[in-house]
């Protein structure tokens, strides 16, 4: 859990395993860039993105927002929070959940979240690996004992998200 009163360097060390191998070379390069003076400090919003400044568009759009009882999920700022605590999940917890609870009652294969999730042809990945992340979602989740389990088991063949929670 994040503290106010870490360091900069405690707070990087626990946000930086959350991020994907191309988010820390990302971040890495604007460290570097940072350090070197090359960030235009005059432009409020810069932020670096596939090797070049990027500044988003001043439009609003509106967010992928989902709530489920106690749980609220935000697909752009990579939010979850349950009873109004804030879930610190792992990137492929998230990307999990965000499978599930983006498309409520289907049943997804272990194939097909290797497929989606990993990127990756199924053999790289065993169904442990699957069973594990999802375990440690439901476990962070379950923030209380009133709190349903939203990510159902379909025997034998993966898992879906129960929006009837």
């Amino acid at each position: 859990m994040l503290d106010l009163e870490d360091s900069g360097r405690q707070i990087g060390e626990k946000l930086f395993v959350l991020l994907s191998p191309n988010q820390k070379k990302e971040l890495a390069q604007f460290v570097c860039d940072y350090e070197a003076g090359n960030i235009p400090s005059d432009v409020p919003g810069t932020t670096f993105l596939r090797g070049q400044y990027f500044f988003p568009p001043q439009i609003a759009q509106a967010l992928t927002e989902i709530r489920v009882g106690d749980l609220y999920f935000c697909l752009e700022q990579r939010l979850v929070t349950v009873e109004g605590q804030v879930i610190l999940l792992t990137v492929k917890e998230f990307d999990i959940l965000a499978l599930l609870i983006m498309h409520p009652r289907r049943v997804f294969t272990y194939e097909m979240i290797t497929e989606l999730v990993w990127q990756e042809d199924y053999g790289i990945f065993s169904r442990k690996a699957i069973i594990n992340h999802v375990s440690n979602l439901r476990r962070k989740l379950k923030v209380s004992a009133d709190i349903p389990d939203y990510i159902k088991s379909v025997y034998g063949i993966g898992y879906k998200f129960n929006s009837a929670s």
